[in-house]
């Protein structure tokens, strides 16, 4: 097992620290995106989803990228799995914060985001209804009901959609943390100024 946490190369894809397939390997992590449509049909409503997986020396920066189209304005959700047994998490909340400022304090945190297996943020834009999540996988997911712009960011970066791809959440798979984490988690939660938890979500 120690070994197999070792690898975090497979192929041209580079892992994160915060993620590692399990060791059957069912699903073997490439890059690549794909769009499908989001069902609610308790409130009625669908929306068109795209998931990415990109490579470790690529992944932040296509974040930031895609965090472009939401707008000035935006509203923050910071979640942790941090004080769970990972079946569940917390959601930190924080309305109206300007999303250059928001990039900001991102980048400040860069090695948290990336590395850390329980954390992740979401972005709601607060002029439309489009979201961008960077989670606990190091998925970035978008929900949107005009992907175009998104689409093309991740055609910039050489990121090609393919709808049969899978993702690394469909197989077994490992997190991973490191307490030190948690001490900056706290930091950016004070940085970012969120509030108490909205909801806890159990997967």
């Amino acid at each position: 097992m120690a070994e197999h946490l070792r690898v975090d190369r497979y192929g041209d894809f580079w892992l994160t620290d915060a993620i590692r397939p399990s060791q059957d390997r069912k699903v073997t992590p490439t890059q690549g995106f794909r769009v499908e449509t989001y069902r609610d049909a308790k409130a009625g409503f669908k929306v068109p989803v795209l998931a990415a997986s990109v490579s470790r020396e690529k992944l932040f920066d296509v974040f930031l990228d895609l965090l472009d189209p939401l707008g000035e304005m935006v509203d923050v959700v910071l979640e942790t799995s941090h004080e769970s047994d990972g079946s569940n998490h917390r959601d930190l909340f924080r309305e109206q914060i300007d999303l250059p400022i928001m990039k900001s304090y991102c980048c400040d945190f860069e090695d948290l985001l990336l590395h850390d297996g329980c954390t992740g943020l979401a972005a709601l834009s607060a002029s439309g209804p489009m979201e961008v999540q960077f989670d606990e996988h190091k998925l970035l997911v978008v929900y949107a009901a005009d992907m175009r712009p998104f689409i093309e960011i991740l055609n910039g970066h050489d990121i090609r959609r393919d709808d049969k791809m899978k993702l690394i959440t469909e197989g077994e798979h490992l997190h991973s943390t490191d307490p030190r984490y948690r001490d900056e988690f706290d930091q950016f939660c004070y940085r970012l100024g969120v509030g108490e938890p909205v909801e806890t979500h159990s997967w």
